[in-house]
């Protein structure tokens, strides 16, 4: 998907009436050595939220389009007030690109994909997140390269020189943040959203605190979260379900409603199955249960 300065205007003024605690906002930013660049996404609401329809997207060194920065389209569901954590997916290091921590790798919920893609951050992209196409949160500008690599809190640069923030740090929202920034294009000043910490601090990954958990009263959660990788999947792909729930069982169901496969280990092998559209029924030890679709090209 590519999009114009002009489309991105459009995509803000969609966003002038986003109330708080309703829907997903970028919760952590780790901007570490290397490769060790992570995204957390949080659900501040009082339901699931299927993650169909959101991606993150990367624009590079002030471009204003994500072409050269890639898009990842995010897979699974987030529970009630639970964090989501995207790592970048490199695996082996090659010339000049190292592989990110496997400590960091472990912690991921999805694993971004291969070069351009958005973890592949430098300190000045901006890192958009949008559902169904409009922005719902975003770190940086938009269509601005900083001048010294990175943004800053400086309001006499522009927010643009002197001391970094986006480049070399990990940034947590904070607390009482309970939206997302839907303009993509307003001067982006770290310090007023954002606490920030040391070059490879990922110790918070996984959980974010939020007033938003605090000013709802959740009295049952039985939502489980969760993600299924590759979404959709060639044919032949293995797709992984990664949860911290364990899964009993996993039942494959054809547009007819006929089960094609049933597997109880937390893979499915797409090998036998034709290309077409799934149910994912996910079955787990403590007895809950899921519904997913499976696309298989």
């Amino acid at each position: 998907m590519r999009k114009t300065l002009l489309s991105i205007f459009t995509l803000v003024a969609m966003n002038t009436i986003a109330q708080d605690c309703s829907d997903l906002f970028i919760s952590e930013y780790v901007e570490g050595s290397g490769n060790n660049k992570a995204l957390e996404i949080y659900n501040p609401t009082t339901t699931s939220i299927a993650l169909n329809g959101y991606k993150i997207e990367r624009y590079s060194n002030g471009a204003t389009t994500n072409t050269t920065g890639g898009v990842l389209n995010l897979s699974g569901s987030i529970a009630p007030n639970s964090a989501f954590v995207i790592v970048n997916g490199q695996t082996t290091s090659t010339g000049t690109s190292p592989a990110p921590d496997p400590i960091l790798q472990a912690l991921a919920d999805q694993l971004d994909g291969v070069y351009p893609a958005p973890t592949y951050m430098n300190g000045n992209d901006a890192i958009v997140l949008t559902k169904n196409s409009e922005i719902i949160d975003v770190i940086g500008k938009v269509g601005e390269d900083p001048s010294s690599g990175a943004w800053t809190a400086d309001p006499a640069s522009g927010f643009q020189t002197g001391s970094w923030w986006t480049a070399n740090h990990t940034l947590i929202r904070k607390a009482n943040v309970k939206k997302g920034d839907g303009n993509g294009l307003d001067l982006f000043n770290p310090s007023l959203e954002w606490d920030s910490l040391a070059e490879d601090s990922w110790n918070n990954l996984g959980s974010h605190i939020c007033d938003c958990a605090s000013s709802t009263a959740i009295t049952e959660n039985n939502e489980v979260s969760y993600v299924m990788y590759p979404n959709p999947a060639n044919q032949g792909n293995i797709v992984s379900i990664n949860t911290n729930t364990n899964i009993e069982r996993i039942d494959v169901v054809n547009i007819l409603g006929e089960k094609v496969l049933t597997q109880e280990s937390n893979k499915i092998n797409t090998s036998n199955l034709a290309r077409g559209t799934y149910l994912i029924n996910i079955r787990f030890t403590d007895g809950r249960t899921v519904n997913n679709k499976l696309v298989i090209e």
